[in-house]
């Protein structure tokens, strides 16, 4: 069974106009995902926008030019990202040691980046200060991935989808976006947290 992390991502991409599916894992018996295997997904962009070249981090203005994937999904580890960490640097450390080696196990040896769908590895987040930034950068190329997507990145599109007239539908998470935004739940200083300026 798909865990949350997994379910948002998936949300995200098909609210983005991507196909999704979970790839089959070969001779996998059924059971439960444990919590420190990455989640995947296969996604398909039916229109990809020609000459539109998606940079190393993706954000929601970069999809269309995304025409397939294969995603990690690397959910927070277990005490959380918290600020003292990005200050400290111990996002590095999970990056050297926790979303590296996911990406190795989720992508393997591949054909050469032509002849293959795209490796997205989704994460907690990057390093905002140099030269943390390069080095996590450099060492994610390293083990085979070609953009990473941030869970920041993602929540604040699921939130800006939220306030659309008629965008739920039937999905539970823009309808519990919704309900936190309509009760002031999500304020103008959580929402500079995911970027986007608060309301004048």
């Amino acid at each position: 069974m798909a865990g949350f992390d997994d379910s948002l991502v998936r949300e995200y991409f098909e609210l983005n106009g991507f196909f999704t599916r979970t790839p089959p894992k070969p001779g996998a018996t059924a059971r439960a995902k444990r919590a420190e295997e990455p989640g995947l997904l296969e996604v398909l962009n039916p229109s990809p926008r020609a000459g539109a070249e998606p940079g190393f981090q993706l954000f929601g203005s970069d999809l269309p030019g995304l025409a397939g994937a294969v995603v990690a999904i690397k959910g927070l580890p277990a005490k959380g990202l918290t600020p003292a960490m990005l200050r400290r640097g111990d996002i590095l450390d999970f990056i050297r040691k926790e979303a590296a080696p996911t990406a190795k196990e989720a992508f393997g040896e591949t054909p050469p980046a032509a002849a293959r769908p795209a490796r997205v590895l989704v994460l907690p987040g990057l390093p905002a200060q140099e030269p943390p930034r390069s080095e996590s950068i450099a060492l994610l190329r390293a083990q085979g991935v070609d953009h990473v997507l941030t869970f920041r990145t993602i929540l604040e599109n699921l939130l800006q989808t939220a306030e659309t007239a008629g965008a739920a539908g039937p999905s539970d998470t823009l309808q519990l976006l919704r309900l936190l935004r309509a009760y002031d739940m999500v304020n103008a200083a959580q929402l500079e947290l995911f970027g986007q300026p608060p309301p004048k």
